[in-house]
């Protein structure tokens, strides 16, 4: 059970056709929710968006103890909404607690507070196509102790977002810049967690590729330096001649969802698949010879990102005539789709709710 505490004066809503950006704009109310040795998570509870209280020895500010996740919820009609694959999100989330030493949460329980915040906030659901109300779960560590070791209490935290794309020209394709100074995660530390920790690693190298004027970074694993791993808000594929090449999951970059949609897609529809390693040097071949024919992140920021330039060694590498190609055309399609309820749901992956 949730209770709710009612806001005394609500927000003003974005227009119509206002520029919502991405995570930049917050509903009237976010979910909490406490753990204690004593009582596990408790208190449960949809309050008016708000500074969070934490003290400045909560150990979140000190050692990183955190995990989040990002989720969204799509208007189908006035009566339903939907969102996609919700319990992969709370097993990953899991999955990260368990590496940081975070207590498990009730993935059926949590979804449920989600619903009935979702409930509460569906006039905050963008109903334009392409738009959508971002969820944004995350736990940190509270205890107020200088100590490095694990904490013993933890708040879950659940804000929304009403969202455009995650890039400003959508689906067009972005440019990426290969990283070989900097590294983001090893196997056996917390690469495969979503953790705040993995992206506080990344944003020296973002902030070097944005002055670039490249969009994302291409990371490179730690140990060799020369195989491809994922870029900073997302998963990779590549079309090398007729087959999808991406990473294969070793312990150092995140389980995607929308990559485990993209991938299951893809066999179904017919296409090679291959989950192995694969080198720079492997793809930047390729595209010397004309072999490679697209290039796409996933994710569920953007669904589907195309990228339409690489930059490697200071060689600029054109993928595609910088055009979105048809394999990432066919599976964003299919996906969001899927996702607004224009085609059948043959996965069961929708969760429909009605408002």
């Amino acid at each position: 059970m949730i209770r709710f505490e009612e806001r005394k004066e609500l927000k003003t809503k974005p227009a119509k056709d206002a520029e919502l950006g991405f995570g930049r704009i917050f509903t009237d109310y976010m979910i909490l929710a406490d753990y204690t040795p004593e009582e596990g998570w408790h208190d449960a509870r949809i309050v008016p968006y708000g500074p969070l209280n934490y003290n400045p020895g909560a150990m979140i500010f000190h050692y990183g103890q955190s995990t989040f996740e990002g989720l969204k919820a799509y208007y189908i009609d006035e009566h339903t909404i939907h969102l996609f694959r919700p319990e992969k999100n709370f097993e990953r989330m899991n999955n990260s607690n368990e590496r940081l030493c975070i207590p498990k949460i009730d993935p059926k329980e949590f979804t449920e507070y989600i619903i009935e915040a979702l409930k509460i906030e569906k006039d905050w659901i963008p109903k334009e196509n392409g738009k959508s109300l971002y969820i944004r779960p995350m736990i940190v560590a509270t205890d107020e102790c200088l100590g490095v070791h694990a904490s013993k209490t933890y708040q879950f935290v659940c804000m929304f977002c009403p969202v455009a794309s995650y890039y400003k020209n959508g689906i067009e394709p972005v440019k990426i810049y290969v990283e070989h100074d900097y590294k983001r995660a090893v196997k056996g530390g917390t690469g495969f967690a979503k953790t705040a920790a993995n992206y506080a690693q990344s944003l020296r190298s973002q902030e070097e590729a944005e002055l670039a004027g490249y969009a994302q970074v291409l990371w490179l694993d730690a140990i060799e330096r020369k195989y491809i791993e994922e870029v900073g808000s997302m998963n990779i594929m590549f079309v090398i001649d007729d087959t999808v090449v991406t990473p294969e999951l070793n312990g150092s970059i995140l389980p995607g969802i929308t990559r485990a949609s993209a991938l299951e897609l893809l066999r179904d529809k017919g296409y090679k698949v291959e989950e192995r390693k694969i080198s720079i040097d492997e793809l930047i071949g390729a595209a010397k010879e004309g072999r490679l024919k697209e290039v796409f992140g996933t994710g569920t920021a953007a669904v589907i990102s195309p990228v339409g330039e690489i930059l490697y060694e200071g060689t600029h590498y054109v993928i595609n005539d910088g055009k979105i190609g048809p394999v990432a055309q066919d599976i964003y399609d299919t996906i969001t789709d899927t996702q607004y309820g224009r085609i059948e749901d043959k996965y069961n992956w929708v969760r429909k709710i009605r408002i």
